[in-house]
């Protein structure tokens, strides 16, 4: 992968580029952003760098023969280690190796898909994939072989704060005690969920959200797109690129996250004339519950969002609205329900629903009770 396919971070570039020019690399690097920004495909244009030898910000001149093996992500130095679980096709011990033409496809689809999109491609979407210590046991032993080409072994985790506590500890001595000529790149969307002690032994890179103007250039070099709905779809996009693709393709799930917020919010503000209307909840709650929780982490974060934009509608700064609602819900009229008595509590109450869903609580008891908040909430005064 080049560096000159990756849309924007031309800082993060020049560093990685020049920390290899001038010989330092060090041995384990931690590259925080959300797949949007480019982090997976800055992780592999710079194991292409390092093994192919190359010079300069387009990965010139090096190894034409491994720029080629890195094309179908098939060079023998570079491995790869991410979030998985049981599906009809592994039944048991689920690790990385076992799911490499899938990895492979997937990355070669979209290097920017999210770890949802990745659930959804190995069909395990109503799991939560994990590390778990199984693979790290297969990260040492892949890291104990000599480098096929002599040089370095890179070893790309994705989704580390998804490892397991355990495997944590099994991946700790290996930074502690790295192999020699071994990198280590950790890609993870936050900082949450990674124990202190990986993070202190890894130099951080924190990945900025794209601009506007890098989305719009990018969706029109890559994708028959006039300038204006280019500029329309960056904006909407708010600096993630793999938002952008599904805006244009109109084949993320915000459409479907869209009715489900409107009947629910709609139900919700009806509960407080309309007694039955909490059976509608509870019916809705159970319809929400049927989905896998990734999906279901996914729509509380939608919501949020949603609330968010209400805010700002509500307060007049609309150069800070850029949602453009899809099923004929009128923001505006939305927007006064929601104001500085009400937002945080509102907020505070999904993100506890979430935290609650991420450890694998009744799904159907935790919407309800969300549901039942918010019908006072909306009623809040400000």
């Amino acid at each position: 992968m080049q560096f000159s396919s990756i849309v924007g971070q031309e800082f993060i570039k020049n560093h990685l580029t020049t920390s290899v020019d001038a010989g330092r690399i060090a041995h384990a690097q931690l590259f925080i952003g959300p797949s949007g920004v480019g982090v997976l495909p800055m992780a592999i244009a710079y194991a292409q760098y390092i093994l192919c030898s190359n010079t300069g910000s387009e990965n010139l001149n090096g190894n034409q023969a491994c720029n080629l093996k890195f094309e179908s992500l098939s060079h023998p130095d570079l491995h790869f280690a991410f979030p998985v679980a049981i599906n009809g096709d592994v039944k048991k011990n689920p690790v990385s190796n076992l799911f490499m033409n899938d990895w492979r496809s997937f990355v070669q689809e979209n290097p920017y898909g999210d770890l949802y999109e990745w659930h959804q491609h190995i069909g395990i979407e109503k799991k939560q994939g994990q590390i778990g210590v199984n693979e790290a046991s297969e990260i040492n032993k892949s890291l104990s072989l000599k480098a096929y080409e002599g040089g370095y072994k890179v070893m790309i985790i994705w989704g580390i704060d998804k490892m397991h506590t355990s495997a944590s500890n099994k991946l700790l001595k290996l930074l502690e005690e790295p192999p020699e000529k071994t990198l280590f790149l950790l890609l993870s969307e936050s900082e949450d969920g990674i124990i202190d002690t990986i993070k202190s032994r890894c130099q951080v890179l924190h990945f900025p959200k794209l601009s506007e103007p890098q989305i719009a250039q990018a969706l029109e070099t890559n994708y028959p797109v006039p300038v204006s709905i280019a500029n329309k779809i960056a904006h909407q996009a708010q600096g993630d690129y793999n938002k952008a693709i599904h805006l244009l393709n109109q084949d993320g799930d915000d459409i479907e996250f869209e009715k489900w917020f409107v009947s629910w919010v709609r139900t919700a503000f009806q509960a407080k004339r309309k007694k039955d209307a909490i059976l509608d909840l509870m019916q809705w709650s159970e319809t929400i519950a049927k989905s896998g929780r990734e999906t279901q982490k996914n729509f509380l974060e939608f919501c949020v969002q949603i609330f968010r934009q209400a805010l700002l509608k509500n307060y007049k700064a609309n150069d800070l609205v850029f949602m453009e609602m899809e099923t004929g819900f009128e923001l505006s009229k939305f927007a006064p329900f929601i104001h500085n008595n009400n937002i945080f509590p509102i907020v505070e109450a999904v993100q506890e629903a979430s935290y609650h869903i991420e450890r694998n609580g009744n799904a159907k008891i935790i919407f309800t009770d969300l549901s039942i908040k918010l019908t006072k909430l909306l009623h809040t005064k400000s």
